[in-house]
């Protein structure tokens, strides 16, 4: 048995801290400095943590190696697996043009751009970023916003500043779920805290997209239909991440609020010509004039609609109880790790989620879709195969910083960095949120900034007395708000639009907003943690 040692350097935790934080500054000054490609930076990083867990903290190799390639199983299955088969969907929807019949159906809602860009770039891009994430949200939306006769630039700068609010669910609930993982805590408590964090934010995004549209007129004009979308998605989210499953969270809160903006009469009225003028100096594509017949509309809507289904279906007691006796749980081979008091750690026993997991049931419903949507069987597996292919840096991305993260949790030097920050004392509560940021801004995910931050989190709030849900969910819900100014959504967004070598353009645009939101994101937190807001958790 390999027990974890908290001051294995020296007997000094803050030398301890120092040597434990290289795997980490490692990764973030590749990324950030060096510039270096994530997946690059991600294995460097596991070398140099597992380097530090056998030398520096005793680990035997044999564990060590052990621990990274549980971390590489997590992040295969069920991590990839739920975003591979989320955009599988995507791309048979692409490759049978219903995608465009979905992005005219959404022109026609309304022509005023105002409303145009809570539709597509909040409300649509939500929905996305529920079934794929990693980018896709970003790189759709621009397209769709330009193909509208949005300005390119704008067309970006909105499209990233929408991908805030639902980023914590996306991808089927990813964060969360890894979130959950590396921390020990409970999925349902990790979605129930994050769910009273991020739906605040949605309150206010839809506001400022109306401003970066249209400015003071806009917020003048059409504060009314922003207001109920932000309230109607608020609610939705933290309704289903709290009562339903974290995985319906953003599905459920993009569908919702699309239907109350277009409930709103006002949103349905024609916009003046003035604003359309001022707003539009792109070209708009000629195809948005096109009629499609209902039963296509309907089948573009079908994909979405499934993954609803099947996914509520899961919820039932008795079929989830069904699902899950297809779970294997098992000793995870040459590991048995103590904490420092002795006790054996979570990850001793590892638990598969073969058919209950998001990515099975996706699955289900991309085989159902390629039935709706008449793509033939040799079709569907050649998009199948060419998502593994496109996602296959990701893939290395993913697993590699998640065996790291899985490193350094058993080797026990997450747990000597939170003791560390612990001696931030009620501070680190408002500083939670600012970690979790960082770690997107540099990483462009946050599964990443997740899986490297949730662990220390957890420690830092046991040792200083603060709430681990809370703290858990702060990385995330801070993390949201890096995700505009990470380098890969700026190239995503610059090369969906044409602007290739513009991305310091892009960020000087969208950095205010990440900075203020987040300092909003801190001081809810902050609240949290004291009687102010502590009625908000559960």
């Amino acid at each position: 048995m390999f027990v974890q040692q908290l001051e294995p350097v020296g007997g000094s935790l803050g030398l301890s801290a120092l040597v434990a934080a290289l795997p980490l500054v490692t990764v973030l000054v590749l990324l950030g400095v060096v510039r270096m490609k994530a997946h690059l930076a991600g294995l460097i990083g596991l070398g140099v943590a597992v380097l530090v867990g056998w030398l520096a903290y005793d680990m035997p190799l044999g564990q060590t190696l052990s621990s990274g390639a549980q971390g590489v199983l997590f992040g295969l299955f069920p991590i990839m697996w739920i975003v591979v088969n989320a955009l599988w969907v995507y791309r048979m929807t692409v490759r049978t043009r219903h995608f465009d019949i979905l992005r005219r159906s959404f022109g026609r809602l309304s022509d005023d751009p105002r409303i145009q860009a809570l539709v597509v770039a909040f409300c649509f891009g939500a929905l996305l970023e529920a079934l794929a994430g990693f980018g896709a949200p970003v790189a759709i939306c621009s397209v769709m916003l330009v193909a509208l006769g949005f300005d390119p630039v704008k067309a970006a700068v909105v499209a990233l500043v929408a991908n805030t609010a639902p980023v914590a669910f996306g991808a089927m609930g990813t964060p969360v779920v890894t979130l959950a993982q590396v921390t020990g805590l409970p999925l349902d408590s990790v979605a129930s805290v994050v769910g009273r964090q991020t739906p605040l934010l949605a309150l206010v995004v839809p506001l400022v997209l109306v401003g970066l549209v249209d400015g003071r007129r806009g917020l003048r004009e059409t504060w009314v239909p922003a207001v109920v979308c932000g309230f109607a998605f608020a609610v939705a989210q933290f309704v289903a991440s709290n009562y339903i499953s974290a995985q319906l969270a953003d599905i459920m809160a993009a569908l919702v609020g699309a239907g109350a903006l277009v409930a709103v009469p006002h949103a349905r009225r024609p916009a003046a010509e003035p604003v359309r003028a001022a707003v539009l100096t792109g070209v708009r594509s000629e195809d948005l004039d096109e009629e499609d017949p209902r039963p296509e509309v309907l089948r573009a809507y079908a994909p979405y609609a499934l993954i609803v289904v099947i996914f509520s279906l899961a919820q039932i007691p008795a079929v989830k109880d069904w699902l899950a006796k297809a779970n294997r749980v098992f000793d995870w081979p040459f590991l048995d790790v103590a904490n420092p008091a002795g006790d054996p750690v979570s990850g001793n026993v590892f638990t598969l989620p073969l058919v209950s997991t998001g990515g099975t049931l996706v699955l289900f419903a991309g085989l159902l879709t390629a039935v709706v949507l008449k793509v033939h069987a040799r079709v569907a597996v050649r998009e199948w195969l060419g998502t593994v292919h496109e996602l296959r840096f990701a893939i290395l991305t993913v697993t590699s910083v998640l065996a790291l993260a899985y490193v350094m949790n058993l080797s026990g030097q997450a747990a000597t960095i939170g003791h560390f920050v612990a001696a931030a004392g009620a501070g680190l509560a408002f500083l939670s949120p600012v970690l979790g940021w960082f770690g997107v801004a540099v990483s462009g995910s946050d599964t990443s900034a997740n899986a490297l931050f949730g662990a220390l989190q957890v420690t830092a709030a046991q040792q200083s007395g603060l709430s681990p849900e809370l703290l858990a969910a702060a990385n995330s819900s801070g993390g949201v708000l890096g995700k505009m100014i990470s380098p890969q959504n700026l190239t995503i967004a610059c090369a969906a639009v044409g602007l290739a070598g513009k991305e310091g353009d892009l960020l000087r645009k969208v950095l205010p907003w990440s900075l203020g939101l987040l300092l909003v994101m801190c001081l809810i937190v902050y609240a949290q943690s004291t009687v102010v807001l502590s009625w908000m958790l559960p």
